[in-house]
């Protein structure tokens, strides 16, 4: 037990050993100024999403100390269950280095890094229309790659792999891992202003490479040059609403279809993205990926850091056949994918997205929620900002039973938003996947009407559904849903009874779950 407790308590001390090797001790530190930044005008549109500018404060984090303390925070969070794995995030997955961390470890000079260029993470963003026009929500990362040699990015990626060398793995799997590490080691670049974001209409799905097809058209106008309002976070992040001019677009209230513009920030070796200007009314899918999209096994952490760090992304068995079937009967539906994926590893996630499954916008874990608490919680902020801007669309929602903040915060939906929740999808990944051994509540699901949501097995169950008149429930699919904890140990899950188990009881009994998975794993 000593040796899976050290595997993950100890991580960042093999990445300080790692990066001590790889480098001569810094010749000057960068100064920390603990100074916190002032809250901001929120919002330079009428969006009612809120803007929280005072979460970061100036300071750098620490990458060993912060890292190792977060780590410690998740463990006692729910009792000393692994809540990170319940909330479908890898435990390495937190408390990346950022940007002077990384500068004072590979000892850069303030010139080595005014030499790199710049880069920004332009998240493919949704836009919403108001009375007075149209607003894009721009959010993403600007940053810098300091350029490391490979002997480096193997010691620092097998960090990332245990029981695996590198060296080892296929040459593609070698690449992907490389490629993967270096885009975590980056320098962020906070506080500097975003240069003009440049907008023009981009041609339809068919011709843009995304092969999972789409009902977006192509704008009949929008050309235009914006700037951003504020300046980057101490992280080098940025999200803000920002309006444009019309120039020939369609106004949101008079059209049902999705329109697309391209963006590009000029000045970035990288920035593109593709902008969805979504309709007042109509039908959003907001999709979680992770083993639901994609084959990632978040609940057996070693196969779930390969899926994630080496391996290529694969498809979970036909789940993009019911994804394009979805855009061919349902032309304006608007694909939102939401991933709680930290922003420095999001590339491989949009890429896989955009050439597997319909186009659309796109959303991650922002580099400023940095604990435990925030990033726990960050899929019900991010699903709230979508439900808030969209405030007469319906939402169709699709995660999986391994993830315990989708378990809670998609019926919570339904309530906090009254009749803007039309479906809730959710896999049942125990129920075809034995590695699988987590727990899921599915309590909240109690006082809702079964039309509205279903618990499925396998892609096909969600074939031949009239979502647009509102049919999401397969009732050929059995549900046997206890409303309490199901999957436990021992068959309490099938016990009615079982509801009456105290939720000390329960977590110890999710906790020795997930230390026999791991277990299992290692035999």
């Amino acid at each position: 037990m000593a040796s899976l407790t050290s595997r993950s308590l100890l991580l960042p001390a093999a990445l300080l050993s790692v990066l001590a090797a790889a480098s001569p001790a810094p010749t000057a530190n960068p100064a920390a100024n603990p100074e916190r930044v002032l809250p901001r005008q929120p919002e330079i549109t009428p969006s009612v999403v809120q803007y929280y500018p005072d979460r970061t404060v100036r300071h750098k984090r620490d990458i060993f100390s912060d890292f190792k303390s977060d780590v410690n925070g998740i463990l006692s969070e729910l009792g000393n269950v692994p809540s990170y794995v319940a909330s479908g995030i890898e435990p390495y997955f937190l408390g990346f280095p950022t940007g002077t961390a990384v500068q004072s470890s590979l000892s850069l000079s303030n010139s080595d890094v005014d030499a790199l260029p710049t880069q920004v993470l332009n998240i493919d963003p949704y836009a919403n229309y108001t009375d007075q026009g149209w607003n894009v929500r721009f959010h993403g990362n600007v940053y810098k790659q300091p350029v490391v040699d490979n002997s480096t990015l193997d010691d620092l990626a097998n960090v990332f792999l245990p029981n695996v060398d590198i060296k080892n793995l296929p040459p593609s799997e070698q690449d992907q891992a490389r490629n993967l590490t270096a885009s975590i080691f980056v320098l962020q670049q906070g506080d500097v202003n975003v240069s003009t974001i440049h907008l023009e209409p981009a041609p339809n799905q068919g011709s843009s490479g995304e092969s999972g097809g789409g009902g977006a058209v192509t704008a009949t106008g929008g050309t235009q040059d914006v700037q951003l309002p504020y300046k980057t976070t101490a992280e080098g992040d940025f999200d803000v609403f920002v309006p444009i001019d019309s120039n020939g677009l369609m106004n949101g209230n008079e059209t049902q279809s999705i329109q697309r513009l391209n963006t590009h920030v000029e000045g970035a070796t990288i920035g593109n993205s593709t902008a969805y200007l979504v309709p007042n009314e109509g039908i959003t899918i907001i999709s979680d990926i992770d083993d639901i999209l994609r084959v990632t096994k978040i609940y057996e952490p070693e196969k779930g850091l390969l899926n994630s760090f080496a391996r290529a992304f694969r498809p979970w068995m036909n789940m993009p056949d019911i994804y394009a079937n979805l855009s061919m009967s349902l032309p304006d539906l608007h694909f939102h994918y939401l991933t709680t994926t930290p922003e420095q590893i999001t590339r491989n996630y949009m890429q896989f997205i955009y050439s597997t499954y319909p186009g659309g916008s796109f959303d991650t874990r922002p580099l400023n929620f940095t604990n435990a608490k925030e990033t726990l919680h960050v899929r019900k902020y991010l699903l709230d900002k979508v439900f808030q801007t969209f405030p007469n669309r319906k939402f169709i929602l699709v995660a999986d039973t391994s993830n315990s903040d989708v378990m809670i915060d998609y019926p919570q939906l339904a309530t906090d938003y009254p009749g803007q929740v039309q479906c809730i999808w959710l896999r049942n990944t125990s129920s075809t996947d034995p590695g699988d051994r987590f727990p899921y509540d599915t309590s909240g699901f109690k006082n809702l009407k079964q039309e509205m949501y279903m618990f499925f097995n396998v892609p096909d169950d969600l074939t031949n559904l009239d979502v647009k008149n509102g049919q999401c429930f397969n009732s050929s699919v059995k549900q046997n849903v206890t409303f309490s904890y199901q999957g436990l140990p021992f068959g309490l899950s099938n016990n009615k009874s079982s509801a009456v188990v105290s939720a000390r009881t329960q977590l110890g009994l999710i906790f020795a779950a997930f230390l026999g998975s791991l277990v299992w794993n290692l035999l």
